[in-house]
């Protein structure tokens, strides 16, 4: 159904079900009295759906649809290994806790409509509620473990967050045998008595081959590892060399000192610098590949990348949102070619203003590919062969030296958070095992390129939202404010306060916060803490500010090869340029920008979380070759059933408080401490203390450690 037509039916039928001649019906009924043909049901049945999922109406336990009265909540339902769940409701900021009794069939990912369980809404504590209708389930295939019986078998859900195991009649098993990593499609969902039954459609491999394990992460994200033929095909008519006619109406800057600078791994580079100053200030320009000029709007090139949103990067591969014929080739601003840009310039005085901008389509030849480890060797280590290599380019690095210590103090002035958490770099041998983990810190060269890229999408952002055109802006909302209450909280016991203005709090106010902290054994909780309080960024077609940088306009504009926002403010960007955003185009992008927006936000989150899945997936894997072993951490988490122990490659596994056999300890939630009823000896955030990697387990993704002290293990 053409989405228009859905939202006028939607309309018109909760205007109905609002009206005094509406009394409580069923699907068929309300189809009958609608003059709705067979055909179009399923229409009728979607457009409910919608209502439904809105919290707009609401179905009776005896399947009759009623206009909302509030005797209900509408969210979706997030189990647990252990059987009970969670509901979240769109815009309430508490979760409404299921025990295992009250699920009623629903598993995680569905929508539901919940009961709140009475005498628990104004209590203060935990609202309690039960399941009273599925309204649309939220997933349809499983990945996870064959397990083989004689006449039947059973799929072991990855995600643990599904609770039971998928039965599988041996007429479905697809000849699967124990221990294969599967994709199983669910026939029947079961119910509380009767487990979820499917079929297998897909036998990854089995749980031992190499490269299995990453499959099956990318699997159960759905995330779409192939390109379709026809998008190949179509990426490769399209990745011809830059000829005259390209270039035909476009500012020149072939001429210009550029260079890239990226990881040495990079294949996709899609951005370059120029840096010149003029008297007191700065030219700055930030080019960015024009990979809107070979993605054409509505091309199949173009549907594959909104259905993508992002690339996705794992441990051991990347999974790209263009094909590689145009990621790594016509729209990689490789040196040495020439390449269509959408270029950036700013005048930025010595204080970090930009005083003066031009966006423009432009043609570039970049000089020389630098990796992030050539440019901290010249600017940091002062490295002499390094130096001499490219001493060309020498001035203008210092150059970008010293203009990004001029923006980052300019964005600090304002209140701008820094986490500067170390991210994991993982080095994986040819079979997929990993070799090593340690930590991947930014370094001079990162943030030169970090700020450069800050400043533009800034600047851009603003330049259009005073155009008052449709745009897809990257938004920050302010934290709630109850969890900046906890958070304030909580940090009062380490002797630290935060200031809250009227149901408010300013960026500035967590930025002091994590200075004050720098450096201390509590940094890493209360930096982890204060990001849990903040909310996730996202795309949205309103310029609402962006909390963590401080800023008012901000968007994501520099990366148009990996992220699809990027792809469509150039596009925007572009017609505007060229004069072409009359009336029509508006009205367009006005009707298909909140889509986009809402499409890319979840693609995000998904590619996130796959990242994340993979990273620990991989982290317990390298520990389970390490049983037995000694290793010096820091404690960066307590609670009353044990501490969360780090080691300095990132690492972190779990002292259990049952381990701790020498005495009864018990958590004392205002130090953040165990401490031994007998010897009064403590346990404390940021204490160093050294471990034994006990377990691992590889299900669960976790890591167990104990104490050498409380050790009566053989582990040879």
């Amino acid at each position: 159904m053409e989405k228009q037509l859905l939202e006028n039916r939607k309309k018109m039928i909760y205007e109905f079900m609002c009206s005094d001649q509406y009394v409580p019906m069923k699907l068929k009924e309300l189809a009958v009295l609608m003059n709705v043909p067979k055909e179009e049901r399923a229409a009728l049945e979607e457009v409910l759906e919608e209502l439904l999922a809105e919290g707009k109406i609401e179905l009776s336990k005896r399947g009759k649809y009623i206009k909302a009265d509030g005797r209900y909540l509408t969210g979706i339902f997030h189990g647990t290994a252990r059987g009970f769940g969670f509901v979240t409701v769109e815009g309430e900021q508490e979760d409404i806790f299921i025990s295992e009794s009250l699920v009623n069939g629903a598993i995680h990912g569905d929508t539901v409509q919940v009961a709140l369980s009475s005498g628990r809404v104004s209590t203060g504590k935990r609202r309690e509620g039960e399941v009273v209708k599925v309204l649309r389930r939220g997933i349809a295939k499983v990945v996870g473990t064959f397990q083989k019986n004689k006449n039947f078998g059973f799929v072991i859900p990855d995600n643990i967050k599904l609770g039971q195991d998928i039965f599988i009649p041996a007429e479905y098993s697809k000849g699967a045998v124990d221990g294969h990593k599967v994709v199983a499609q669910i026939t029947d969902y079961g119910s509380d008595r009767k487990n979820p039954e499917g079929k297998i459609t897909e036998i990854i491999g089995h749980i031992n081959d190499p490269g299995t394990d990453i499959i099956s992460i990318v699997k159960g994200y759905d995330l779409p590892m192939e390109f379709p033929d026809k998008i190949l095909h179509q990426a490769e008519n399209v990745a011809k060399p830059v000829s005259t006619a390209d270039m035909a109406g476009r500012m020149d800057v072939r001429d210009w000192q550029m260079v890239t600078i990226d990881g040495e791994d990079a294949k996709d580079l899609d951005d370059a610098i120029t840096l010149t100053r003029e008297g007191e200030c700065y030219r700055l320009g930030v080019h960015i590949a024009d990979v809107a000029n070979y993605v054409q709007e509505h091309s199949a090139l173009d549907v594959e990348a909104l259905e993508r949103g992002t690339s996705v990067y794992l441990v051991d591969r990347v999974i790209p949102m263009l094909p590689h014929t145009l990621s790594n080739g016509i729209c990689s601003l490789n040196a040495g070619e020439d390449r269509l840009a959408l270029s950036c310039i700013m005048l930025i005085d010595k204080k970090g203003n930009v005083i003066d901008h031009k966006i423009a389509e432009t043609v570039v030849q970049v000089d020389q590919r630098m990796s992030y480890t050539s440019v901290r060797k010249i600017l940091k280590d002062q490295d002499e062969e390094e130096r001499n290599k490219y001493r060309e380019l020498v001035p203008m690095f210092e150059l970008m030296e010293e203009l990004a210590a001029i923006l980052r103090e300019k964005r600090r002035k304002r209140g701008s958070i820094d986490f500067d958490f170390p991210e994991t770099k993982i080095l994986l041998d040819q079979q997929g095992r990993p070799l090593e983990i340690k930590p991947y810190e930014r370094n001079v060269a990162t943030r030169i390129i970090e700020d450069f890229m800050l400043i533009a999408n800034e600047t851009v952002a603003q330049d259009f939202f005073w155009q008052e055109l449709p745009f897809v802006y990257r938004t920050h909302d302010t934290p709630d404010s109850e969890k900046i209450r906890k958070l304030g909280t909580f940090i009062n016991n380490f002797g630290y306060s935060i200031k809250i203005g009227q149901e408010e709090i300013h960026p500035k106010e967590l930025q002091k916060l994590l200075e004050r902290i720098e450096d201390t054994p509590e940094e890493s909780l209360i930096s982890r803490l204060t990001l849990r309080s903040m909310k996730q960024a996202k795309y949205t077609t309103q310029s609402t500010g962006h909390f963590g940088l401080a800023t008012q306009y901000y968007c994501h504009f520099t990366s148009p090869i990996r992220r699809y926002p990027d792809l469509q403010i150039h596009r925007i960007i572009k017609e505007t340029l060229r004069g072409r955003m009359n009336e029509k185009r508006i009205a367009h992008y006005e009707r298909i920008l909140p889509e986009v927006a809402a499409q890319s936000s979840a693609r995000e989150r998904r590619a996130d979380e796959a990242e994340r899945e993979t990273d620990k997936l991989k982290k317990v894997q390298f520990m389970s070759e390490h049983i037995g072993e000694s290793f010096e951490g820091v404690i960066s988490g307590v609670t009353a059933w044990g501490m969360y122990v780090e080691l300095p490659n990132t690492i972190e596994g779990m002292v259990h408080v049952t381990s701790l056999t020498d005495d009864y300890y018990h958590f004392n939630e205002e130090t953040y401490e165990l401490v031994a009823e007998g010897s009064g000896k403590t346990y404390k955030l940021g204490q160093k203390i050294q471990v034994i990697v006990a377990d691992t387990d590889l299900y669960m993704r976790t890591i167990d450690f104990v104490l050498p002290e409380y050790s009566d293990i053989n582990y040879n």
